[in-house]
């Protein structure tokens, strides 16, 4: 297992993912209050907080599978989802946003690959058709991947034929094979068998080893300690704590954090 480098050799970098003042409302309901966070290049953020406290909506606002009311959000520098021009923002044509969505990876509690496509299939699919990867090329790249989710002999599996944690793992492999600058995980164990838990943490724990800019919501406390170089608990819309991982976990100063680590834990999470 790894150990995560020191919070303040993650933040000496620049930030990767830059959160600021995001507000998101559906109808009347406003989910995200205000959202202020960083993400440097190289680091993994974990996301905690109790179900309906906006973790989940965070991550579709970064990669723009919903839109924001208020606020901003740049990857690597770049405004997502719209444009500045006199003092004001406007939206992007869908065009532009799915050609900045391509470089923002996201993985989800399902795992929704083509059922009628095999492993390599799925794989290939989105470099071919948004990168215009040479299809050679892109197979070659598949493979390289499978082999580095632990499938190297899965390659003509179709969906139904797979186990979750073996769906799971073709899910980040398909992420991974458009070479995205940040990767976005959504309680990317939630679906799974207990004993299939650990076979997709384990690739989460190669790719931020790896130097891979994550943030992933999760549940897993174990693997936000252990692999996590930060923690945000977010509830009600709004982030309430953040700070390196070991401490947010061990010493939360605010009593909401600590009731929900208490809950938590005692739920038996590790």
């Amino acid at each position: 297992m790894s150990t995560p480098e020191p919070d303040g050799a993650a933040q000496a970098r620049p930030p990767m993912v830059q959160i600021r003042g995001v507000h998101k409302r559906f109808g009347r309901l406003e989910v995200l209050k205000g959202i202020d966070l960083e993400v440097a290049g190289g680091e993994v953020l974990s996301l905690i907080g109790p179900s309906g406290s906006g973790k989940s909506t965070l991550l579709r606002c970064i990669n723009r599978l919903e839109t924001i009311q208020a606020g901003a959000i740049r990857v690597d520098g770049e405004l997502i989802g719209c444009r500045a021009h006199g003092g004001r923002l406007y939206e992007l044509p869908e065009r532009e946003v799915c050609r900045q969505r391509a470089d923002i990876g996201m993985v989800f509690q399902r795992f929704n690959l083509f059922p009628h496509m095999n492993v390599l299939e799925n794989i290939v699919e989105a470099p071919i058709r948004v990168r215009r990867v040479p299809a050679a090329r892109a197979r070659e790249q598949a493979l390289r991947l499978l082999e580095r989710v632990g499938l190297g002999a899965r390659a003509g599996a179709y969906p139904a034929q797979l186990s979750g944690g073996q769906q799971q793992r073709v899910a980040i492999a398909r992420a991974l094979a458009m070479q995205p600058k940040v990767m976005l995980f959504d309680e990317p164990t939630s679906a799974l068998d207990p004993e299939l838990v650990d076979e997709v943490l384990a690739v989460m724990r190669t790719l931020a080893a790896e130097g891979m800019t994550m943030i992933v919501v999760t549940h897993e406390i174990g693997f936000a300690r252990d692999v996590g170089h930060r923690v945000a608990f977010m509830d009600g819309g709004v982030v309430v704590e953040q700070g390196p991982a070991r401490e947010v976990l061990a010493r939360p100063r605010h009593e909401r954090t600590r009731s929900f680590l208490a809950r938590v834990l005692g739920d038996g999470a590790t």
